[in-house]
This record gives C-alpha cells, structure tokens and sequence, in this order.
C-alpha cells in the first residue's frame, strides 16, 4: 500500500485491511479491537460511545440530506448497541461561499432528526475554510447512550440463531446514484435514512434475545454478515428469494452491474437473534412504517466457518464475499 485510494473507505475488503493493520494495530485496545458499532466503556459496562464523520455528495437527496444523515448515523452505532442515544456532539467544517439558507436547512433537518430519538446535540466546534479545501460542508458526530441491554456483539452468534433484514436493502446507494449520476427512472426512490432506535426500543421492550444488531451502510449487508461469520466463526446461510429488494433497485442495480448487498443503506440493520425469538422480533418491527418489509433471510450454520453462503432460488450456491473496491465514493 504506497497511497490511500478511496476504495480504502468503502467498507469492504480494502477499508478493512486498513483498519485492522494500521489504525487497529497502533491504537491496539480491548475495547477497540472488538470492533462493534460503538464502544462499551468499561468498567461500568453502562455507557457507549462512537463518532463518525459524514461527506455525502450530493448534501441534498431524495429522502434526506447531510444532516439528518449525521445525526441518525450516529445515534443509530448507539442504538446497534443496544443503547438509549442521549448525546451528540457535531462539529462542522463549512467552504466559504455555501449559501447559508443551505446551512440553515441542514441544521433545521438535524434538529427534526434528533426529535426521534430524545438525543440532545450538548457541544460542537465550527470551521470556516477557504473555498476549494472541502467540498461544501463536512459534518462530524460523536454520541454517548445509555447501553440498556449488555451483550450484544459480533462475536456472539450461534448455531441455529436466525438473521433478519429489518427492511428492502440498498435503497440509499441507488438514490444517491441517481441523484449524482441524473438517472431518471420515473421513480419516487427514496434514501431510506432514518433514526432506527424506536425499532429497536421495541425489540427490547420485547426483550427479544438480540445476539447482534448491525447497520447496514458501508459495504451494505454483505459487508456486515461477512464480519459477523469472522468474528464469531461461524457460517451464515443466506435465501436470496427471502432478500427484500425494490424494483426500482433491482432496475439500476441490473443496469449498472451491481449487487443490492453490496449497497449501502442509512436506514436498514440486520439483527441475529434466538431461533424462538425471530417471530416476535418481526412483529416488533412491523409497527413502523421503516420495518415493514422485515424479513428473515437466513440462518447460522456450521457449514463453512467464517462464510456467508447465498442460496439461489434454482438450488445453487455460491459464496458472498466481502465487497472489493469502491462501489461509490463520498457516499454518507
């Protein structure tokens, strides 16, 4: 590796040799290393904490915009862990020159998008750089919530539990093409960016027996149900039939040769959980309007250790790989 190339930030396999043999390795840590969604302080067990920094272009999309993307991207690392999103900082760096009745409707969109969650943005930090030393605006979050169920992790799946898909998938990569690209397909697709905590409240309030809880964005739900057959070495089966996908995503994916799991989503989560628990999890969900199309796509397995394997619908199989290059950057 003599350069990072933006594959290095797509969420597949070359991000993820980046993480693990720089930034892993220098800052190694328990805490760090395990590798979930926000990191569960110790010794109290109690708290998570997680940041993330947001670069989507174009700042304004069907269903959302740069901020209602970085208020809900963070509170929904918190909610993967099972914790109550309580605060946000945010932190921007703005070009000179963006209109500032753009800058006020990203704030007024984050402001709406914390209502959901009950989260309170408590500091932040403002730059003004010269034009051309970033494109428009960048906005960074970091959250700390309250973690209301202990456990969860990548590293807990077993044998028999089921894995459910909360939603359609790779809504927000085939929007956010659309918009950059000007595809027109007579169509009203829509990011599905969302808070997803109120789901999962539910889920706890269920007390379904949640082993993990991933979203989707990056590297789409490939990405994540590849991470998760490594990190607890098991093997996930996947029924490509049971895989919710829209037609106005399957058109483009078909169109430009992609693969819905490989795109990202800023709305959608897998979950595994308890094999006698999937029912009730799929009635929670249904109550919202962003979980009605929750679905159970697979199964875990012992018969591949560390792959996600993909039915087809006509009895064959194939192995779903972690997805490699850079599908679309500056995507969230």
């Amino acid at each position: 590796m003599k350069q990072v190339q933006l594959s290095h930030g797509g969420g597949g396999e070359e991000m993820n040799r980046l993480i693990h043999d720089l930034f892993y390795k220098s800052f190694d840590n328990d805490i760090l290393s395990s590798a979930e969604d926000a990191a569960v302080l110790k010794p109290e067990g109690n708290v998570a904490f997680t940041t993330d920094s947001f670069t989507v272009s174009p700042i304004f999309f069907n269903g959302g915009d740069i901020g209602k993307l970085a208020v809900a991207g963070t509170v929904n690392d918190l909610a993967m862990m099972g914790a109550k999103p309580l605060w946000l900082s945010s932190a921007f760096m703005i070009e000179e020159g963006l209109p500032f009745e753009e800058l006020e409707q990203i704030v007024q969109s984050m402001a709406k998008e914390l209502q959901k969650s009950g989260a309170k943005v408590v500091c932040g930090d403002t730059k003004v750089v010269p034009k051309g030393s970033v494109d428009k605006i960048f906005i960074n979050t970091s959250g700390i919530g309250e973690v209301l169920v202990n456990g969860i992790s990548a590293h807990n799946l077993e044998v028999g539990d089921a894995i459910i898909v909360s939603r359609d998938i790779g809504r927000h990569g085939a929007a956010i093409m659309m918009a950059r690209e000007g595809i027109d397909l007579e169509s009203d697709l829509k990011s599905d960016c969302e808070t997803l905590w109120p789901a999962v409240e539910a889920l706890i309030d269920a007390k379904v027996k949640i082993k993990a809880m991933r979203d989707a964005t990056r590297g789409g739900l490939a990405a994540v149900l590849n991470e998760w057959a490594e990190a607890s070495n098991i093997c996930i089966e996947v029924e490509e039939e049971q895989l919710p996908v829209c037609d106005e995503v399957r058109g483009i994916c078909e169109m430009l040769g992609f693969e819905p799991y490989d795109l990202a989503n800023e709305g959608t989560f897998i979950l595994a959980v308890d094999s006698a628990d999937k029912e009730v999890a799929l009635e929670a969900l249904s109550k919202y309007s962003f979980c009605t199309d929750a679905s159970v796509i697979g199964s875990v397995t012992d018969k591949k250790q560390g792959k996600v394997i993909l039915q087809s619908s006509w009895g064959s199989n194939r192995f779903l790989e972690l997805p490699k290059g850079e599908l679309l950057p500056r995507i969230c």
